[in-house]
């Protein structure tokens, strides 16, 4: 599967088609080719950027997604294949009519798990969870007592030493960071839902009417800390309310083509995502009573 996460936000360029590669042209002399069968996201920033029809027809062929920013160069909008699975409409009939019960129970896998990820994060770079794991068991079907909420406020407080950051996306602290790379790894989880046949609408527990990825809203949980900790690594050299330049975003765009642990074995993110989104069309199929998600995201940073 194509891994390739292409950011185009230094200077004007003029994205075209030929034969089986795009290519950027930036000027006269600065022309890059790339396979669309390598290509997994392109995010486009730069005000200055056209291309053509057949880009956006050619990604969205090969399983690609195109996201395009807005003038702050932040992700705004983003275009998925329509054809996910060759027995898609079996597959959206099971996901929509999916129990209750166990899409309650598979929230509280998700929360735990997110949860179980922060504490790791916390431990890798505060040397202690914050008390963040004692959580995990208060974690019931459906989290009624919303124990996500309650280990977030620590979490945020801990990670960025500071009892009054709050995760807003309209804020131009470091959530305009983590805005940046929850788009993409949102993008990422959304491709990998379709691929498995399953409709990004359609969630275990995000529900807003005018969300249309409420589904990868939900199965991104658990990734989350992946981006967490390069916006932590990133505040903690440069403050809050340095620039974000294109260094900082292509450490997140790395830090989403790494590896992480999951059902015993370290796999790309994509592939981990690919492999939750399979796991819950299996639970819906009634092949599986659980989700695949990850074990471990410490090792993510590394290089293929």
């Amino acid at each position: 599967m194509n891994h390739r996460i292409l950011d185009i936000s230094d200077a004007p360029a003029r994205l075209k088609v030929r034969r089986s590669l795009l290519v950027i042209e930036r000027n006269e002399n600065d022309t890059v080719t790339v396979p669309f069968a390598d290509i997994a996201v392109v995010v486009v920033s730069h005000p200055q950027v056209s291309y053509t029809q057949a880009v956006l027809s050619r990604l969205s062929a090969e399983g690609s997604i195109f996201i395009a920013c807005d003038e702050h160069r932040l992700p705004v909008g983003m275009l998925l294949p329509l054809q996910g699975h060759f027995i898609q409409t079996e597959r959206f009939t099971a996901q929509a009519n999916a129990s209750l019960p166990t899409k309650k129970r598979l929230w509280q896998q998700v929360v735990r798990t997110k949860i179980t990820q922060q504490a790791d994060l916390l431990e890798e770079i505060q040397q202690s969870d914050y008390g963040l794991k004692k959580m995990l068991s208060r974690v019931k079907s459906g989290d009624p007592q919303n124990v996500e909420a309650q280990a977030a406020r620590k979490y945020w407080s801990v990670l960025f030493g500071s009892n009054t950051f709050r995760r807003d996306i309209e804020a131009q602290d470091q959530n305009r960071l983590l805005n940046y790379g929850y788009a993409v790894l949102r993008a990422i989880v959304a491709r990998a839902i379709c691929a498995a046949g399953l409709h990004p609408s359609l969630g275990l527990h995000h529900h807003n009417r005018y969300n249309s990825f409420c589904l990868a809203d939900d199965l991104m949980e658990p990734y989350r800390p992946i981006v967490d900790r390069v916006v932590a690594e990133f505040v903690e050299e440069y403050g809050f309310e340095a620039e974000f330049k294109s260094e900082a975003k292509n450490d997140l765009l790395f830090s989403l083509t790494g590896r992480c642990l999951i059902d015993g074995e370290q796999r790309t993110l994509f592939d981990a995502c690919s492999k939750t989104a399979s796991s819950l069309t299996s639970v819906f199929l009634d092949e599986a009573t659980e989700l695949e998600l990850p074990e471990s995201l410490k090792i993510c940073l590394e290089k293929n």
